[in-house]
């Protein structure tokens, strides 16, 4: 009893370190909970071809194995041989991992942690300005605003807009007011193999008299007296009635509802005193 205690203590500290998904095979009675729990968190990520995943009986450092699945589904561990672990969550493996080593005899009650080191058989691309581009891995289907939540959101460097490529081809454009406000059909189910890409948006540029002059994302119906709030506002010595804006080099007249385009350079003069 004092050794099933001490290694139920230590995959509670493991579990709640968050670096590995533990699975109990064949968990005692005195565990149900920590089953459940562990369950739970792993979401049922299914495994495939070219995941990298490690499977660890704890307190038995001889069987640790950090292996890439096969095309085949197959990898190979220590006393097991070749074991197929694809089209299985990491779950479901670790319990079937661990219920072969008791029923060979090589431990009594393992404990196993299975974890996925590299995602690489479903995921889905997330590209430009989002917070965290790159690899997203999916173990269910998820909507558009889901997985742009899960890479950070947005840059405000970011378009009002994202361009999603299914694996079949198929392009959408979808403005992210209806991600946001719309309905389920505004905000479609992604698939792994889906390309998610979020442009940069148009910029405007303001100049001269200016708390804050640069280059800004430009919002649709930004109007002149928006573009110079966003600029921070006029200095002291900044007039309204000396502003100029080109347009393709071109100087345009403009009133402060005016709403301004892209590429378009906002230059606020000096007042005369």
């Amino acid at each position: 009893m004092r050794t099933t205690t001490a290694w139920l203590l230590a995959a509670a500290s493991l579990w709640a370190t968050g670096a590995v998904a533990q699975v109990p095979a064949a968990a005692p009675a005195e565990q149900p909970a920590v089953a459940s729990q562990e369950k739970d968190a792993l979401k049922g990520y299914i495994l495939g071809p070219d995941d990298v995943i490690e499977v660890d009986v704890l307190g038995q450092p001889e069987f640790k194995t950090r292996a890439r699945i096969r095309t085949d589904g197959m990898i190979a561990l220590p006393f097991l041989g070749e074991v197929k672990a694809s089209g299985m969550t990491p779950i479901s493996f670790g319990e079937m991992i661990g219920e072969r080593l008791r029923a060979g005899g090589f431990y009594a009650k393992p404990i196993m942690n299975v974890e996925v080191v590299s995602f690489a058989s479903r995921y889905v691309i997330v590209l430009g300005q989002i917070a965290n581009p790159g690899l997203q891995p999916v173990d269910r289907s998820y909507r558009v605003s889901e997985v742009i939540a899960r890479a950070g959101g947005l840059r405000e460097t970011g378009a009002d807009y994202v361009v999603v490529r299914r694996a079949s081809g198929e392009e959408l454009k979808l403005p992210f007011e209806k991600l946001a406000a719309g309905g389920p059909e505004d905000d479609p189910m992604i698939q792994a193999g889906d390309k998610l890409f979020v442009p940069q948006a148009d910029l405007f540029y303001i100049y001269g008299q200016i708390n804050a002059p640069g280059a800004y994302p430009l919002k649709p119906g930004m109007t002149l007296r928006k573009v110079i709030a966003r600029g921070g506002g006029l200095t002291q010595s900044g007039s309204e009635k000396r502003i100029k804006v080109y347009h393709d080099g071109e100087e345009l007249k403009v009133n402060l509802d005016h709403v301004i385009g892209a590429g378009d350079v906002v230059v606020v003069g000096e007042r005369v005193f």
